[in-house]
């Protein structure tokens, strides 16, 4: 692990959000599909990195990147643009009960409110001692404070009691698609500092 995307979320954007899933898929002669999944569902994204100068951001960012060993590391970042939840839970959730690989249905407890928000199809969540994150797939509704709520993809490792779910702020652990990494100015300033511009593709790492 080295360490975390030193630049703030107010000076990047992340876009393309992609979720992998390898399937092989064979037809019979009559038309049949057959399907079966390899390995499990990861997310992937680029970062892109605001013009700025060198002396702004983009010598910490040569660093880190240079730290990575082109995709041998994996690090943690979190994407501005999911980094909030569509609903509006504000309570310490935790894992009710111990669930094994293979599960996509949480209970869950210690939400706050009377119900109202909760989490939303589309937040996303993770697991304490989990490097994966999941993404909740129906809207969460339960008026009390417990309630079990469907993730996927399905657990990719056991859970147990009282495990801490984070859902705002979620950090994935990810590492640089390609092993080369080109930066290069794009233009220069009005005092004539030279600006640059830098774009990763990572995916994240399980």
């Amino acid at each position: 692990m080295s360490g975390a995307f030193p630049i703030s979320n107010a000076k990047f954007q992340t876009h393309g959000i992609q979720s992998q899933i390898d399937t092989l898929i064979s037809k019979s002669v009559s038309g049949k599909k057959l399907a079966r999944q390899i390995g499990t569902q990861r997310f992937g994204f680029t970062a892109e990195i605001i013009v700025a100068k060198r002396s702004d951001v983009y010598g910490e960012l040569m660093a880190f990147v240079i730290q990575q060993r082109g995709s041998k590391e994996n690090f943690t970042i979190i994407p501005p643009e999911v980094k909030s939840t569509r609903g509006s839970e504000t309570g310490t959730v935790l894992v009710n009960g111990v669930h094994a690989v293979g599960d996509n249905t949480i209970a869950m407890d210690g939400f706050a409110g009377d119900g109202a928000g909760r989490f939303k199809a589309g937040d996303l969540i993770k697991f304490a001692s989990h490097t994966k994150v999941y993404m909740i797939v129906s809207d969460v509704t339960s008026s009390s404070n417990a309630a079990t709520v469907t993730i996927e993809p399905p657990l990719i490792t056991a859970l147990a009691d009282n495990s801490v779910v984070t859902y705002s702020n979620v950090p994935f652990t990810v590492h640089l698609v390609n092993d080369v990494q080109e930066f290069g100015g794009v233009g220069a300033d009005n005092n004539g500092n030279v600006l640059y511009k830098f774009e990763l593709d990572v995916e994240e790492s399980i």
